[in-house]
């Protein structure tokens, strides 16, 4: 199998997991307060990631996670969950998926600020455009501020500084290792707060949603990071990111009965557009540095 197509089908598979992850962690928002159901699902996600180092005999580098990079996107991988997640209690599936979605267009972004890559005009207008499509989502009206769809944008603004700090990981950390980084934050965080507002009984349904949750967050932990270790290009394996919106979108509708409007369905075709135009920028740049 070539990088390319391991690229592909892992990113593909970290799509699904995740939006399925999602729905879960969100279902079960519904038994029991969201932290709880976050910091529960870490617990159970620190599990899953210990079985899998024990099995396959990388328990001995589980030290890295005190690498300070490691340690930091863990960090991160927590504000963007935390954040995303308390959200998605209060606002339709497709709406917060939709503008997660705005990750890399920060990403884009933040290449400029701390990678020093060079952005021109047309990435730029497609960054604006991106932002214009995030806004014909939200639809902010005044006096009349959404509190928890501007929390999703937080959260996309700490994913993509997450990213960045990705690219960065030794290559000698195992992807065990950072997917069981990110589980542990986010255990420690979850909980810790959930117990400070107070703990409350869980169901045995509520449970059980959480712990499908876990396990589908520890598999997609993996296969996101295998995607980005495949050696195949961001720009391709990056495109198929925006799959994860049709998924929401049915699941939306399956599950809680959510219709997009028609603005906030235009403002997501503008967001997704935006977001592959930048991908195929980057990939001619890329060829051009490359003499191709």
């Amino acid at each position: 199998m070539t990088p390319t197509s391991r690229g592909i089908l892992a990113m593909s598979a970290s799509v699904v997991v995740f939006i399925f992850n999602d729905a879960l962690i969100k279902l079960a928002a519904e038994t029991m307060p969201p932290l709880q159901a976050i910091g529960l699902r870490g617990v159970f996600a620190t599990m899953w990631c210990g079985l899998a180092l024990l099995l396959r005999g990388e328990w001995p580098q589980v030290h890295r996670i005190r690498h300070p990079v490691v340690a930091l996107r863990g960090v991160l991988e927590a504000v963007a969950a935390i954040s995303y997640l308390v959200a998605l209690a209060y606002i339709p599936f497709a709406i917060a998926t939709a503008v997660n979605l705005s990750t890399p267009l920060f990403l884009a972004a933040l290449a400029v600020l701390l990678l020093k890559e060079t952005v021109g005009w047309r990435r730029w207008s497609a960054i604006a455009l991106g932002f214009a499509g995030v806004l014909m989502v939200i639809q902010p009206r005044a006096g009349d501020v959404d509190v928890w769809t501007w929390l999703v944008v937080f959260s996309s603004l700490a994913g993509a500084l997450r990213d960045v700090i990705a690219r960065w990981v030794p290559p000698t950390v195992p992807t065990l290792v950072v997917s069981m980084s990110s589980a542990v934050t986010l255990a420690v965080v979850g909980t810790g707060w959930a117990v400070l507002d107070g703990w409350q009984p869980m169901s045995h349904y509520g449970v059980a949603l959480v712990l499908g949750s876990s396990l589908l967050l520890a598999c997609g932990y993996q296969f996101l990071m295998i995607a980005l270790r495949s050696g195949a290009a961001l720009a391709v394996i990056g495109a198929f990111r925006y799959a994860s919106v049709l998924w929401a979108i049915a699941i939306g509708y399956t599950l809680w009965g959510d219709v997009p409007n028609l603005l906030a369905v235009a403002g997501i075709a503008v967001i997704v557009g935006a977001g592959l135009y930048i991908l195929h920028r980057e990939r001619v740049m890329r060829r051009t540095s490359h003499g191709r």
